[in-house]
């Protein structure tokens, strides 16, 4: 599975985008349960959230969801967390 996660906003405004295949990797299963919440919890359309608080934009295998600070999810929140610190 692809996972990719932008960031925009905040108070510097610089985007940040980074990309993380699941295939092979040992938290696979994990990685793949936190994308599906992910998804299911997140907005078609941008959200807005707090003045220069950051937006993400989650796609996973072709869907694309929407989130903002501080209204993530737990599994948006780890999943953001984890695919910009180890993605490419």
């Amino acid at each position: 599975m692809r996972i990719s996660v932008t960031r925009t906003g905040g108070f510097a405004g610089i985007e940040r985008r980074a990309e993380l295949d699941t295939t092979g990797r040992p938290d696979a299963r994990h990685l793949e349960a936190l994308a599906h919440q992910a998804v299911e919890t997140g907005q078609i359309t941008a959200s807005r959230g707090v003045p220069d608080g950051f937006h993400y934009e989650i796609a996973v295998d072709g869907r694309t969801v929407h989130c903002a600070d501080p209204h993530l999810s737990d599994a948006q929140r780890e999943l953001v967390r984890t695919v910009l610190k180890e993605g490419a």
